[in-house]
């Protein structure tokens, strides 16, 4: 499908549009967790993030955790459902001493859990991807976060090419790829419509959505009307009619969208959900998220 047959679809009456999507929707939904193993000090100027030091937002900032403590949160996501664990850093890439601390990580979660581990480290190097694919690494986390035309808006300190290159390199080594967006940063929908397509070549496995959570004291902080409900369902549905094979994840913002919003997706688009505490942001507990697959008649993908 081109652009326009795209744009097209995206303004059939609601109704059609999810009904077309619900047609590439199993019936399946997955869980998974992450911790957030080093927070702030990032050297970025993404407009929308807290853990940018260009923003003086109002951030616990810590370095690197113990490998106890991953392996802690690790063992709690599989208890409470996940089937999959993501470990996140802050910064725009980590250092070698960081780095080799990550793979550590990697190595204790994949000896002492059954769970399937991700990573979230920022831009990679051909040799740093090869060395996470050696360590066991399941799945790599690196969203385009917005349309390539719409990256200068977002930031300046890297590029959209960069994010590219980085996806390549996980896809080199054999690593699953999670590649997703931001949703309501003053994209238009026409933007929304280049992710799409973006996305489909990219083919990642994993397409997070996250929804802008605007926060105090960065360039985004007033962003609140920048969308709503409707077009959160317009760009899910158009999303997954294009990557019929990937998984779309609720993620980051998702509690800026009504309950019964949530439970529309779920039946027609969203196959993924990122539970518990999310990076700056709170979700919602995985109680509460099976609870709500429960009640939708969804099966609970287990590992």
């Amino acid at each position: 499908m081109d652009k326009q047959e795209l744009l097209r679809l995206y303004n059939l009456p609601l109704d059609e549009l999810l009904k077309r999507s619900s047609e590439f929707l199993s019936n399946n939904v997955e869980l998974c967790s992450l911790a957030n193993a080093k927070n702030g000090h990032c050297s970025q100027n993404c407009k929308y993030c807290a853990q940018s030091s260009h923003y003086l937002t109002d951030i616990e900032e810590y370095p690197l955790i113990s490998i106890d403590k991953v392996v802690n949160s690790a063992r709690e996501a599989e208890k409470n459902g996940a089937i999959r664990f993501g470990i996140i850093t802050s910064g725009k890439s980590p250092d070698e001493n960081a780095f080799e601390k990550i793979l550590e990580y990697i190595s204790e979660v994949n000896k002492r859990t059954s769970i399937r581990t991700c990573a979230s480290l920022g831009i990679l190097s051909d040799e740093q991807a090869k060395k996470l694919a050696e360590a066991g690494l399941k799945r790599y986390h690196h969203n385009i976060n917005t349309a390539e035309s719409y990256y200068p808006e977002i930031c300046t300190t890297h590029s959209w090419q960069d994010r590219l290159n980085t996806c390549k390199f996980v896809k080199k080594y054999g690593m699953e790829l999670c590649c997703g967006v931001i949703l309501g940063m003053g994209e238009t929908v026409e933007q929304r419509i280049e992710m799409a397509l973006e996305l489909s070549v990219i083919g990642p496995e994993s397409i997070p959505i996250n929804i802008l959570v605007p926060i105090p004291k960065t360039p985004f902080e007033t962003y609140n009307d920048k969308i709503d409900d409707e077009n959160v369902l317009r760009t899910l549905a158009v999303f997954k009619i294009v990557n019929p094979k990937a998984i779309l994840r609720f993620c980051g913002g998702r509690m800026r969208i009504s309950e019964k919003t949530q439970e529309i997706a779920l039946k027609t688009c969203v196959e993924g959900i990122l539970t518990g505490n999310l990076l700056t942001t709170t979700g919602k507990t995985s109680e509460e998220d099976i609870k709500t697959i429960e009640k939708l008649a969804k099966n609970l993908v287990k590992i």
